[in-house]
């Protein structure tokens, strides 16, 4: 009985002799349960994982708190239409071509080392930016940030990892996971709009660099290290080779959004990254220590995760592109008008995000992950019937909704598969895969998106008034996202459903472990 009045009876297996536990211990110290018997995560618990989520929050915040301010930005410092672009890709390429390195810096280094490394570096560089008063200082302050991001994300997502084991309290931390990046976008759009239209746009980075040190500062007080450190050496050669290859790609994707996708300077990027990361793979196979173990994808549904997390992201991050330039350019909206109508996104992110664990539970996490898919993709297709005459209750308030809804469950749901099955000494480095893939295939989608909408604009234009033009461009951006996101859930059908009996096997207990106690009835007396 402990002190609380609970009496707990233990049965053992018969065996000859008198039985005694040698090295069996029951631990409590860390278990709440309610009045319905359901365990709840401890108050140390939830106070680190609210941390960790807000370390989260702050990478994906910067990701889209630009995307209102660009005018503002290009007229305070002074950029070109060209320049311009690359506020928001020299944090994109940088973030993207690191992750891999950052994932497996945390397994190697510590992830409470790499991630007070990395806030440190990211506060410094937007505390940089907003002081910046030439392009080229703004851009490269951009750059640092994404270099710190790349740190940030893996070893904040490891911890949160390492913190829950695999069953309910993991799914209900990834549901904190997948409110908290889908709030960062929508809340950037909101927060950068206020900001600009209050205080003028050097306010977003130090805004930005205030809530990274405070998050910092909670790191250090909170947060403890880990004893799983992957052994090894660090990949170096594989580590140059991939980021090199993905700098090529990520640069030539964003490139061509405005040069075309003949130029010279895009056909060469590109040729180049297939070449680095043929490469790569060559290099991974023959080395002991790789960055990206083979092993990494015979386990459970890592391999499904990534490859769908990479098609969701080839809308996600075109969605946050392609709502406020609507908003703004054809219907008129102000920066921070344009920043509040994403609250009801955000609103269903977060409700979606909620509702992902219990929602899987009850219904498996292939039919969850379809149903998810499929529910964004009815919401980027009601976004296609947006016309240059709307208005936001009619063509956005709904879609917005279901696309927030969608898109969080499937979040969180791609974010299970891709560390599911993983030993901890990987954490760090799924965290880093599942991030480089989501942001990598958004640079792919934004890229193609925005070359389809061009396109389309360009054509109507001749024909038809400019803003008619301009929404016939994002109407077939929203089309084709819905048809992407179509062909994403019929592939999570075949995929998940394909590679979901590996994770089904329970690991035998060692032989020392079978004569492990039982409890077999908990009751209270008194």
């Amino acid at each position: 009985m402990d002190r609380s009045g609970q009496e707990w009876t233990v049965t053992a297996p018969a065996g000859p002799g008198e039985w005694t536990p040698p090295r069996t211990r029951l631990c409590v110290m860390n278990l709440h349960r309610t009045q319905s018997g359901r365990s709840k995560p401890a108050p140390r618990q939830a106070a680190v994982l609210t941390v960790l989520a807000a370390a989260q929050f702050t990478v994906m915040l910067a990701t889209s708190i630009v995307n209102v301010a660009l005018p503002q930005i290009r007229a305070g410092v002074g950029l070109s239409d060209g320049d311009t672009t690359w506020v928001v890709n020299a944090y994109g390429l940088a973030f993207g071509a690191l992750l891999l390195a950052g994932g497996r810096a945390a397994d190697l280094l510590g992830r409470r080392r790499v991630l007070i490394a990395g806030l440190a570096l990211f506060a410094g560089a937007s505390l940089a930016a907003g002081l910046a008063a030439s392009p080229s200082v703004l851009i490269a302050a951009r750059v640092v940030q994404g270099l710190g991001a790349a740190a940030i994300a893996p070893a904040a997502l490891a911890l949160a990892m390492d913190l829950f084991p695999p069953g309910p309290g993991r799914g209900r931390a990834l549901g904190v996971w997948g409110a908290v990046s889908g709030a960062g976008g929508a809340g950037g759009v909101l927060l950068g709009g206020a900001l600009t239209q209050a205080w003028g746009w050097p306010w977003i980075f130090h805004s930005v660099a205030l809530g990274a040190a405070l998050v910092l500062v909670a790191v250090v007080t909170l947060v403890p290290g880990t004893v799983s450190r992957a052994a090894g050496r660090f990949d170096l050669l594989g580590t140059v080779t991939v980021t090199l290859a993905l700098t090529c790609l990520v640069w030539g994707l964003t490139t061509a959004r405005g040069a075309g996708w003949t130029d010279g300077r895009v056909l060469g990027a590109l040729g180049a990254a297939a070449t680095l990361l043929t490469a790569f793979a060559v290099i991974e196979l023959r080395r002991p220590d790789a960055l990206i173990p083979p092993r990494l994808f015979t386990t459970g549904r890592v391999a499904a995760g990534n490859l769908l997390m990479a098609l969701l992201g080839s809308v996600w991050i075109a969605l946050f592109f392609f709502l406020p330039l609507y908003q703004q350019q054809v219907l008129g909206s102000s920066p921070l008008a344009t920043g509040a109508g994403q609250l009801p996104l955000a609103a269903a992110n977060m409700l979606g995000s909620t509702l992902a664990p219990r929602v899987s539970r009850r219904l498996g996490a292939t039919a969850t992950v379809t149903a998810a898919l499929l529910t964004e993709a009815a919401g980027l297709l009601w976004l296609s019937r947006m016309s240059a005459d709307g208005s936001y209750l009619t063509d956005i308030l709904g879609p917005s909704v279901l696309v927030g809804l969608g898109l969080s469950i499937a979040f969180v749901q791609l974010t299970a598969f891709a560390v599911d099955g993983l030993p901890p000494q990987d954490a760090g480095l799924a965290g880093g895969l599942v991030n480089t893939t989501r942001q990598v295939g958004g640079a792919i989608g934004l890229a193609a998106l925005a070359t389809l909408a061009g396109s389309v604009t360009a054509h109507a234009s001749t024909h038809e008034p400019h803003l008619a033009a301009l929404t016939a461009g994002y109407r077939a951006a929203f089309t084709v996202s819905a048809a992407v996101l179509a062909a994403t859930a019929l592939l999570a059908v075949l995929l998940t459903r394909r590679t979901g009996s590996r994770t089904a096997t329970t690991p035998t207990r060692p032989a020392s472990d079978q004569q492990t106690p039982r409890i077999t009835r908990l009751s209270r007396t008194g």
